[in-house]
């Protein structure tokens, strides 16, 4: 893939074999071809079906959807979305139709949202309220996360409003994510800290960890296991015991698992990501120096 590569998201949705990739301007749908075979199948059927038939009148004009060609279809790629800037993250909402991009310098349009099975793209805030680092959505509740260099703000998508302000306590705020049961979020800084929310308590961290000297490129939680961890430019990934309760008299319980390195240092940027095993206790990991590591 001719480009430089920001983001990668599988979608979520089990009858579909899918993945996101944000390169340079482009969001390119691929498919992977792994898996059951009429999965795979039925994946191409709905990824063929003409672009422009199913573009509706609402489409934005600056994003523009296209199918791919003989030559890039032998690559496995199916959908091209083109954007008048770069894009930086790709996201999924949890059932595999609808997913979000954020653009760098892009103003109101910095957050985009398009829909598969329609071919649709739509801007949804009117207004740019900072510059736009991550976006996530809520894994069952219809709740949008936007994270700007201080402040997280959560969008009830249904009502159309802001619902919560979160402040960081942070100088700038690089990565997020959301416990699986969608009551939880970390967030990872530029300044090494990793902030833990609890959505029901307070906007403000429940707790600030500062285990990494320097800045923090990603946070990840595991779906099955009680663990989330943090990957920084000190070449270092550190994985921690974080248990949620059912009982809301009982805090979460966050505990220092293990620090893995392994990691060189290039050009001052150490571990750029680190994402789990949806079901296994392993994590993967990629740095600057163009390597992928998996511990188990």
């Amino acid at each position: 893939m001719e480009g430089k590569i920001m983001s990668i998201a599988w979608c979520p949705n089990d009858k579909l074999c899918v993945i996101a990739v944000a390169v340079n301007n482009n969001v390119v749908i691929i498919n992977p071809k792994v898996g059951d075979k009429l999965v795979i199948s039925s994946t191409d059927y709905l990824l063929g079906v003409d672009v422009t038939a199913k573009q509706s009148v609402g489409t934005n004009s600056f994003v523009k959807w296209r199918l791919a060609t003989e030559q890039e279809q032998s690559k496995g790629y199916r959908i091209i979305i083109e954007h008048p800037k770069r894009v930086k993250q790709v996201t999924w909402h949890c059932k595999g139709d609808y997913f979000a991009t954020v653009m760098t310098n892009a103003g109101n349009k910095s957050i985009m949202m398009h829909q598969l099975t329609k071919r649709n793209s739509q801007k949804p805030f009117r207004r740019a309220k900072g510059f736009v680092q991550c976006v996530l959505f809520h894994p069952s509740r219809p709740f949008f996360f936007v994270a700007t260099q201080r402040y997280i703000r959560i969008y009830n998508l249904m009502k159309q409003e802001l619902s919560k302000k979160l402040m960081s306590n942070c100088k700038w705020v690089s990565s997020m994510a959301i416990h699986p049961a969608g009551d939880n979020l970390i967030i990872g800084s530029y300044d090494s800290r990793l902030s833990w929310f609890d959505l029901d308590l307070s906007t403000k961290p429940y707790q600030t960890l500062r285990h990494h000297k320097r800045a923090l490129r990603q946070v990840a939680y595991h779906r099955r296991y009680p663990l989330f961890a943090s990957a920084s430019d000190d070449k270092s990934v550190i994985v921690c015991h974080g248990a949620v309760y059912n009982d809301f008299l009982k805090n979460p319980l966050i505990v220092p698992v293990k620090v893995l390195h392994g990691h060189a240092t290039v050009d001052d940027i150490g571990v750029l990501d680190c994402q789990f095993h949806p079901t296994q206790p392993w994590i993967f990991t990629s740095g600057a120096d163009g390597q992928i590591f998996l511990y188990t």
